[in-house]
């Protein structure tokens, strides 16, 4: 004890204050990844370059796409409506192709 002052009662309770502004600067480190605020361009890919998704269709705008993704919603089927670089496409994944393919050729 240093002039009244119970050392190990001050240094633990200061450590708990290090231990918490240690942590803060962990937590803002690794939060702060992207500095930009500003949205970055979206870009056009070709149809090869969405991964496991095929394409189903090829709608004549975005509207018909709409249109058409939403009749393969309704019937459970995960589809994606995606601008590329040769118009609008309808993309489903690889298992569901064939399904999607004869869903969409019925006029209903």
């Amino acid at each position: 004890m240093l002039g009244g002052i119970n050392n190990e009662l001050f240094l633990r309770s200061f450590s708990g204050f290090i231990v918490v502004a240690v942590l803060a600067l962990i937590l803002r480190w690794a939060y702060s990844g992207n500095k930009s605020l500003v949205e970055k361009q979206r870009r056009i890919g070709s149809e090869e370059e969405y991964g496991l998704l095929k394409v189903a269709h090829s709608p004549k705008n975005h509207i018909e796409g709409e249109i058409l993704r939403q009749k393969l919603l309704a019937v459970g089927i995960k589809a994606t409506l995606s601008q590329t670089k040769t118009g609008p496409k309808i993309l489903v994944f690889e298992e569901d192709l064939r399904i999607a393919k004869a869903t969409l050729a019925t006029d209903n």
